[in-house]
């Protein structure tokens, strides 16, 4: 990950804040002193609270969570994209949608709508439609991916989102808070550092100060997300030494049961030398046709009784 100075910030304009006139009062702690109007924020405050943003970053993605950034400022809306690109993560630059937190099951259906328009657009069932109903079904679809395709493959709730410029994404602050997400912001001297969890005080307007700090966000979340990725591919490499470990236990317990033996059949002793064998006794003959069958002989009669 790559160190900054206070040196750093200076050159990238980190420590303009706005005018006096418009400055929160909550923001007094990080002023350094007033210049010409404008509030001077003090740097050396701004480089503990990035390190301190940097820290919780890393913890949380390292866990398996995953980041929204926000910022849908027309000068930032690059920078934002990149950011998400260059993470593996997610964003929204061009327009918070209402509930996009809150009342996520709707947003997903917005997106499976727009992915219905892409798949008929690039089907042959476009060609029998009028020019009219394309166009119309054209706008619908960019107009979707305009404000969707930050966030289209995001199948749960972010884990953590970094807001740059509070004032401007209020709403999105709001739907964060309510549902406890903890919030990571850049915030400038007419912002509320009390809204969020992680306030880095800076000039949220420059494109060079915002993205300074946003590019050393990013370095954190990539580390930890490797650390993240290899400590699943370990587990998931353990599990399946684990599983055949257990299969050729399970084998080898199989072919070492004794199997149950079957009945021998004993065989007839052989008669010593000398002795006769046994003669076969035959069935009595039945008798001839016309000869009376042997009478079968008479039980004694019991004794009188006396």
């Amino acid at each position: 990950m790559a160190k900054i100075t206070i040196n750093d910030l200076l050159e990238a304009g980190c420590h303009f804040g706005h005018q006096t006139r418009r400055w929160n009062p909550r923001m007094k702690d990080y002023v350094y002193t007033v210049k010409g109007g404008i509030s001077i924020i003090d740097l050396t405050k701004t480089m503990r609270q990035i390190a301190d943003a940097c820290n919780f970053l890393q913890r949380t993605v390292a866990e398996g969570g995953e980041v929204l950034f926000v910022g849908t400022k027309p000068q930032l809306r690059e920078t934002i994209k990149e950011l998400a690109e260059r993470t593996g993560m997610y964003s929204v630059s061009e327009r918070w949608l209402g509930g996009t937190l809150t009342n996520n099951v709707t947003i997903r259906k917005s997106i499976a709508k727009m992915n219905e328009i892409d798949a008929m657009l690039n089907s042959e069932a476009v060609n029998g439609m009028k020019k009219k109903e394309v166009a119309s079904m054209s706008h619908r679809a960019e107009k979707l991916h305009r404000d969707l395709d930050g966030i289209a493959e995001m199948k749960k709730l972010p884990k953590v989102m970094v807001v740059v410029d509070v004032n401007n994404e209020m709403n999105a602050v709001r739907e964060a808070i309510r549902l406890h997400i903890p919030i990571v912001a850049i915030v400038d001297t007419n912002g509320d550092p009390t809204l969020v969890d992680y306030p880095v005080a800076a000039n949220d307007e420059a494109v060079r100060s915002v993205g300074i700090i946003t590019n050393i966000f990013a370095d954190a979340i990539k580390v930890a997300k490797e650390i993240y990725n290899k400590r699943a591919a370990e587990e998931r490499e353990a599990a399946e030494v684990a599983k055949r470990v257990a299969e050729e236990q399970a084998a080898n317990a199989a072919e070492a049961e004794p199997k149950e033996a079957k009945p021998r059949r004993t065989r007839k002793a052989a008669p010593a030398e000398g002795e006769a064998k046994p003669r076969r006794t035959r069935k009595a003959a039945a008798p001839a046709e016309g000869e009376a069958a042997p009478k079968a002989p008479k039980a004694p009669k019991a004794a009188d009784a006396e």
